[in-house]
């Protein structure tokens, strides 16, 4: 007999498979001699009381043992009959991959990055020299921008698809399994590049290709067709269909698609800037004390209000994490974070932002569909005025920026270019200083000490979603300006994370093959 059930443990007994078990048999009121087998299937750290504890969902085995379950796909050789391009090697252009594999169909991936391992020295370039590689940062390259910006698994679009699909494939390709059970999965920057090297090898045993250092810089199109692209301004990849799946900062794509009459609109996103704290005040402010349990991990939160039909929002947050410079062009800052597996800064990091709506970017409505996108570049080249035109980010003091003030003195940070002391509460549009302002007094109700002179506040959290969307069809998920075009993920407006961009990346898949077989 098997039984589902619910129990709770302390931290210092989540590891301990006896007291597992003893809680199981007081839970059940069956012996211990009749559990076969107790399978945790979900695993969330609850710290609303005085004590945090973990609640664990289980599979409860009685005089029977459990059958091996066998998760893993076999990915077999492709045929050569037919091709998808795909632009882009983040998440929806790698699970795209992975699941035209699994219809037979050959992926011809083009990424205008380079690969994990040599796109490393273009971010130590960032971070120690200020110098921004365009086509190799935390945004481009293989992997995409999730690789080295933390590796979050969590997603709230469990609708669009098998999000469990995509946590196994993640595992099978060297992610640690407990990313299968924890509310919150999280894999780390330091352990991503491996599985981002394990699946492409996949791609490749398959008969797939992947293109580094290869930059669309052109299309190539038929009267109602999308035929293929033009990478580095001299070589043609063609096939049956085209999956873009860029992400939300290959801006250049978006002015190509607009010069190549193929119809975009603007979408709402958010701004604002990144807040950081020492973690040790993270840590009491969630678990009520400043003494850590081994088995507690970096504490973490999730902020939100609305103040007149206006969202504020904490996003991203890194426990235990790092600032990190996201520029994609040499003259503007964008700041994002990370954390490593081990989650061990002493700096805890988040987005702080705000929703940016039509209203806000209307005096760049003669730049329509890039309205909102000016907005974000006018911003991110402010930021880069503000630090002297460095990397080095521009910041303030919390309780100085809402009282009006410059910092005089600035804390220590894990952001390695180092900060500029500005006067944000001056330089940044009065609707996001005025609503940061309210956030800050809000949140420091729910988590006292939240808005203080020790948290400080980086500049600019700019890149939260793409502020451009490429439409597609509700049914085929094709462009409606030509057949054969898939906007996918993130930059296409349809995802918001790696788990999100990935599942969408096998629905575009999907509907590629269901194209492709349409027209055989």
């Amino acid at each position: 007999m098997i039984r589902q059930i619910e129990i709770v443990l302390p931290p210092d007994k989540l590891n301990d498979r006896d007291s597992l078990y003893f809680a199981v048999s007081k839970t059940t009121r069956i012996e211990l001699n009749e559990l076969k087998a107790v399978i945790v299937k979900k695993r969330s750290l609850d710290a609303r009381g005085k004590i945090p504890v973990y609640r664990l969902q289980c599979d409860v085995y009685i005089n029977e043992l459990p059958l091996p379950e066998e998760n893993k796909i076999e990915y077999k050789h492709v045929d050569k009959n037919h091709k998808v391009i795909i632009v882009g090697f983040g998440p929806g252009g790698m699970f795209a991959a992975l699941r035209l594999i699994e219809h037979g169909i050959k992926p011809v991936i083009l990424e205008r990055g380079k690969d994990v391992k040599a796109r490393r020295k273009d971010l130590r370039a960032i971070q120690q020299f200020h110098q921004v590689n365009p086509d190799s940062n935390y945004c481009f390259g293989e992997g995409g921008a999730g690789t080295y910006s933390d590796g979050k698994l969590y997603t709230r679009s469990t609708k669009r698809g098998d999000v469990n699909k995509i946590l196994n494939i993640f595992v099978q390709h060297g992610a640690h399994p407990d990313i299968l059970i924890d509310t919150h999965p999280h894999i780390g920057s330091n352990k991503l590049p491996k599985i981002v090297e394990s699946i492409r090898e996949t791609i490749l045993r398959c008969g797939g290709e992947v293109h580094f250092n290869s930059r669309v810089t052109d299309f190539v199109l038929s009267d109602d067709k999308f035929l293929g692209v033009v990478v580095n301004n001299k070589s043609e990849f063609t096939g049956d269909a085209v999956i873009l799946a860029t992400g939300h900062s290959a801006r250049d794509i978006y002015f190509l698609l607009h010069k190549r009459n193929l119809s975009l609109e603007p979408k709402p996103y958010a701004m604002g800037v990144r807040i950081e704290h020492p973690q040790h005040l993270i840590n009491e402010m969630r678990y009520h004390s400043n003494e850590m349990n081994r088995n507690l991990p970096a504490a973490s939160y999730n902020l939100a209000c609305t103040i007149d039909d206006r969202g504020i929002y904490s996003f991203c947050m890194c426990p235990g994490g790092i600032i990190v410079p996201a520029a994609t062009a040499p003259e503007e800052i964008v700041v994002n974070g990370m954390s490593l597996s081990r989650r061990d800064s002493p700096f805890a990091n988040a987005g702080l932002v705000v929703s940016i709506k039509e209203k806000d970017w209307i005096k760049y409505s003669s730049h329509h569909p890039f309205s909102g996108l000016k907005l974000q570049q006018e911003l991110e080249g402010l930021a880069f005025e503000l630090a002297n035109r460095t990397q080095s980010a521009p910041a303030q003091r919390a309780t100085d920026f809402f009282l009006g003030k410059a910092s005089v003195t600035l804390p220590k940070t894990s952001y390695i270019p180092g900060l500029t002391s500005a006067p944000l509460h001056e330089a940044l549009p009065k609707f996001i200083v005025d609503n940061l302002k309210t956030g800050l007094q809000n949140f420091d109700k729910t988590m006292k000490g939240y808005f203080s002179e020790e948290a400080v506040l980086v500049a600019v959290e700019s890149r939260t979603s793409t502020p451009v969307r490429i439409p597609r069809l509700k049914d085929s998920l094709m462009h409606p300006g030509k057949k054969g075009l898939f906007p996918c993920g993130e930059g296409a407006g349809y995802a918001g994370g790696i788990v999100s961009a990935a599942v969408d990346g096998e629905n575009c898949a999907d509907a590629c093959a269901k194209f492709i077989l349409s027209n055989e």
